[in-house]
This record gives C-alpha cells, structure tokens and sequence, in this order.
C-alpha cells in the first residue's frame, strides 16, 4: 500500500574495535531511546523487530524474576510467621531453604551450568518445595518441644519421624525431574539436571541440616501459647473434613472425580503441540514487539517465522535443468499452503536475470529450458542460496506464524511432495530456519509426551510401592495425580496454551512434587489405622498431626510460583499458571479424593 519501507540493518555480533560481544540489553534501549523516542510522530510510526531487539525485551523481562523471587519470600515469609506463630521456626525453615536455592546455584557453576530463561524459575520451585518439607518437620518439632521434649531430643525425633517420608517425597521429585532426561531437546534435559540437583541438596538442608538448627532455635514462648490454646481446640474443622471417609461424602467425592475425570479426558482431545499464539512465543502476545511484528507480516510478503527446506541434489548439479525446475514446481506447490506467504530460492533468481536479459519483459520471467542460459542467470550472486559445492539449494519459506497448526500444515505438504517427487537429482529435506527448528521441536514433544508421563508415575509409582508396600495404598496416592494431570491437560486446552518445551516439564514437576502431599497424609494415617483406629478416627488424628502442613503448603507452593504469573515472558507465565493449579489441586486431592479412595478400598475390612 506505499505506506511503509523497512530498513535493513545487519549487526556484527563482535565489536571490532574492541573485540567486545554486542550488548542486547543497551542495544534495545538505544533503540528505543535514539530511534524510536526521538524520530517517532503523530505521522510517523516505528516498528522495530529482529533477533537482537527480541533478545533485548527478553533479558529485560527476566531481570523482573529478582522481584518475584523477593515477593515470592516475603509471601511465604509472612504465611509461614502466621501457621508457625514462632519467630525461630519461621527463621529456621527459610534460612535451610534459602541455603538450598545458594548451593543449588553453586553446584551447577562448579558443573560448568549456568540457568536459561526456561530454568531461571526453578530456584523458585526449590525454595518452595524446601519450604514445603520444613514445615512437615518444624510443625513435627513444635509439637515435641510443646509436650515437654528438650529442643535436642524434640529435633532428633522429628528427624526419625520425618525423614523416611520426607526422603521419600524428595527421591520421588528428583528421579521425576530426572525423567525428563528421556526427551531429545537440551535445554529440557538441562532443565531435569537444574532441578534435580535443587531437591538433591535439599535432602541435605531440609532433612539433616534444619533439625540441627531447631535443636540450638527451639520455639518462642509466643508458640508454646498458640499451642497450648490450639491443643484445647476441637477441631472442628478437621472433624467434618474427616466425614469424607463415611459412605455418604465418600461416594458424592467419587462421583464427583470420575465425572472431573470425563471432562478432563475429553477436554483434553483439544490439547495440540506447540505455540497457539502469532509473534515471538517468547513475550506475550501483546507485547510491543508483537505488535511490532504483527504489523511486519500484515504488511509485508515477509515475516520472521522463515521454514528453510534444504532441496539436494549431486555435487555441481544445483543449476541443472531437472533440479531448478523441481524446486520451481515444489515453490508454486507450497505458496498455494495456508499461513505460507512467500518462497525463496535460486529460482527466484534466475528469473529475475532471464527477465532482465530480456528488456524487462514480464514474459520471460520464468526459468529456461536453455541450460547455457540457466548458467547465466545463476552465475553471480546466489551463493548465498546454494552451497559451496553446489549440491544443496535452500527454499526459504516465509509463514504467516509459528503456530501449532500452521507448522503441522506445513510439514505434511512437504513431506507429501517429497514421498511423490524426489528422487536423484531432487531430494527435499527438513528443516531449519526457527519455524522449521520449531516443527522439529513439536515433533519430538509429540513422540516424547506419553512416554515422559509413562516414566515419571512409573518411577512415582514404584516409590511408593517401596515404601508402603500396599497396592492399595500406591492406588490411593497416585491417582489424585492422575486426575490432577488430566485436568491440566484440560486446562491447557481451555486456555490455548499449547504443549512445547517450556510448559512439558510442569506435568513432570506436577507429579513429582505433587505425591509429597499424598505421601505425608497416608503417612500419618497408616501409623493410626496400625494401633487400631478405625478409619474416620485415624483420618481425623491424620489431620490434626499433617492436615495444616499440608493445606499450608498447597498455598505457599501455590504462591511461590503464583508470583510468574505477571512474568513479560509468555512462557515462564504459563509455566506459573499450570503450576499453581496443579499444586492446589494435588493438595485438594489429597485432602479430599485421597481418603475417599482410601474408604473404597478398605471398606471391607
């Protein structure tokens, strides 16, 4: 529409007068602050894209994770002052936690590791999941210490009694962490090893190194107070939750369950691979340089999500006859796809030139059967669309998107006419270019999704068969997980966040840290159901002894990944926002489907 021209500007990624590596950061603000504030009017519009300017915003926005870290601890801070109502336990849990997320951070330097945008919130989830486990045991310690135990034996006992399911709760998060190990994608795998080396360390400060802290902390006289009037409490509370393991609310839970159960399952069918939204899957999709780009591909035969087939054929043959023309036919075939704007290749050149050579007239502009003519036209200026051996030509595909369906669409036309047309002088392969490594991405998330979900509650389940020794009990456990999975599937689905490499992990990270709760409940209970309590009493005496625990640390999960909700960063957004629900839904889970299952199960006896 003549309202708009681009401008250029290619970057040396090495200064050469100082031999210094380009500074994203200062280069996106002075491109803000010299280009776009200065020469930008009511008559004049800037946009701005590119690699370098996209990678700027990114660092920006992840320079925000600092905050949501320090209002992720403050958070907690305060929720745990008032569960604990102790200055020292409060003190206690945050300082093993913190000692975590620093020796987390030093461990992976001495590895030679570093965290990326997709691992820089897994110290997050490392504070809270340490949080989570300290206050199974300061809740445990302050019990002691309240029933007259020294600060020394109270903390030794809380270790005896805490340290078999807490270590199995760890161990079933870090070999779950672990299993992402199986998806061919680095910077997943990575991300297994950045995780998994967090809840090592916490085996060490959470179950070891924090007893050994309460034992010189003790509790506060404000403590003891808040115990003595809560050990006069009813709990009234826990009693009617206890009513879910009588027939009547038992049976309506499970009802209830199966039919989340069915909705889950057939929301989920609407669940797809990879990025649902137009623009850099990294920012959010209203960002500025989404727009920014959004105006580039509205208006422009161009864009920055460029799929690359590479077409090869024999060494010094890429100018043959049968080989331009094929790519000529395979260019025609894809511009007629859906979400492919353009094509280009050393066709494109060649009938420019053979046009050219001919006064300009549109008639010509098309290849020549003629191959001394077909030389010429290819002779100068097309290396950078060819090899240096001339046996491979890439075909630069410009698509509307980086979308699920626009890739998927994508790579069955080519692999359609590659099963029909190549042959010796032509073969087509896959794929580079960023939609055309994102394809790949979604195709391996694709293979890799079931059989990640196959590992990890394999793994999860042969734990807790381990240590319980029941199938009953294993049942009890994991499927609140199951149910949790599904109807994050679900989510996901409603919500149109795809599956990609950022948001795969958190079904692994759901699982792992969610069967901690499952675990410290049946704990309790199967120590009660043992010295002869009947199933609602042992329930009830559960609750008194893990239920706060547990709902607390629901919510202080919850919360401390709740805070990468409002991340710039589309992707760490999403990852919170699954979490979080995944999380509180584990806790419910427990709290709830746990013990009617456990009815189910154990009514006969």
């Amino acid at each position: 529409n003549f309202k708009s021209t681009i401008i250029a500007a290619p970057l040396m990624e090495i200064d050469p007068s100082t031999g210094e590596q380009l500074d994203y950061v200062q280069f996106s603000r002075q491109l803000e602050t010299l280009i776009r504030d200065k020469y930008q009017s009511d008559t004049i519009k800037i946009h701005i894209t590119g690699f370098a300017k996209l990678i700027g915003d990114l660092i920006e926005g992840a320079t925000l994770v600092g905050l949501f870290f320090l209002v992720a601890f403050t958070i907690t801070a305060i929720m745990l002052f008032a569960y604990s109502r102790c200055g020292w336990l409060t003190f206690s849990a945050l300082l093993c936690s913190t000692v975590a997320v620093v020796w987390q951070l030093g461990l992976l330097r001495v590895m030679g590791m570093g965290l990326d945008p997709y691992s820089m919130l897994v110290p997050f989830l490392v504070f809270a999941v340490g949080i989570s486990h300290s206050v199974q045991i300061i809740n445990r310690f302050g019990d002691l210490v309240h029933h007259g135990l020294s600060n020394v034996d109270a903390a030794r006992l809380a270790f005896v009694r805490m340290s078999k399911p807490g270590f199995i709760a760890l161990l079933s998060d870090g070999v779950g962490f672990m299993t992402l190990r199986v998806i061919d994608i680095p910077v997943i795998q990575e991300l297994a090893i950045v995780a998994s080396t967090g809840i090592a360390v916490l085996v060490v400060t959470n179950l070891v190194l924090l007893p050994l802290v309460l034992s010189f902390t003790g509790i506060s006289v404000r403590c003891v107070t808040y115990r003595n009037v809560k050990d006069h409490s009813d709990f009234s509370h826990w009693r009617r939750l206890a009513r879910v393991t009588e027939r009547g609310p038992a049976l309506a839970i499970l009802v209830v369950c199966t039919v989340l159960f069915a909705v889950g399952i057939y929301g989920g069918q609407f669940q797809k691979i990879g990025d649902l939204d137009p623009g850099a899957p990294e920012l959010q999709p209203d960002s500025r340089y989404n727009r920014d780009n959004s105006f580039l591909t509205d208006n422009y035969s161009t864009s920055t999500d460029v799929f690359v087939v590479m077409a090869y054929t024999g060494e010094q043959q890429c100018g043959e006859y049968s080989f331009i023309s094929g790519i000529n036919y395979f260019q025609g075939v894809m511009e007629s796809v859906p979400g492919v704007q353009s094509a280009l290749s050393l066709v494109n050149v060649s009938k420019l030139v053979i046009m050219g050579m001919n006064e300009g007239s549109p008639k010509w502009h098309d290849i020549s059967r003629n191959q001394y003519i077909l030389n010429n036209s290819l002779s100068r200026g097309t290396s950078s669309l060819r090899n240096t051996d001339c046996s491979m030509a890439p075909v630069i595909l410009f698509l509307d998107d980086h979308k699920a369906d626009t890739l998927a669409t994508v790579v069955n036309a080519v692999d359609t006419f590659a099963e029909q047309h190549n042959s010796d002088e032509l073969e087509l392969r896959m794929a580079a270019g960023n939609a055309g490594v994102e394809a790949a991405t979604n195709i391996v998330i694709s293979q890799s999704q079931t059989r990640m979900l196959l590992w990890v509650y394999g793994v999860v389940i042969l734990l807790c068969l381990i240590n319980f020794r029941s199938v009953k009990i294993t049942a009890c456990i994991i499927t609140p997980l199951v149910l949790t999975s599904i109807l994050g599937q679900a989510l996901m689905a409603a919500l149109g966040i795809g599956v990609k490499v950022a948001t795969l992990p958190v079904i692994a990270l759901g699982v792992g840290i969610g069967v901690d709760y499952g675990i410290y409940i049946y704990s309790a209970l199967q120590d009660y159901l043992r010295r002869g309590a009947a199933l609602q009493e042992a329930y009830f005496m559960a609750l008194q002894n893990s239920g706060t625990a547990v709902a607390f640390t629901g919510f202080t999960l919850a919360v401390g990944v709740g805070t990468w909700i409002f991340s710039p960063i589309k992707f760490q957004a999403d990852m919170g926002l699954m979490l979080t629900f995944m999380f509180f839904w584990n806790m419910l889970g427990a709290l709830l489907f746990l013990p009617a299952l456990a009815w189910l199960l154990n009514k006969s006896s």
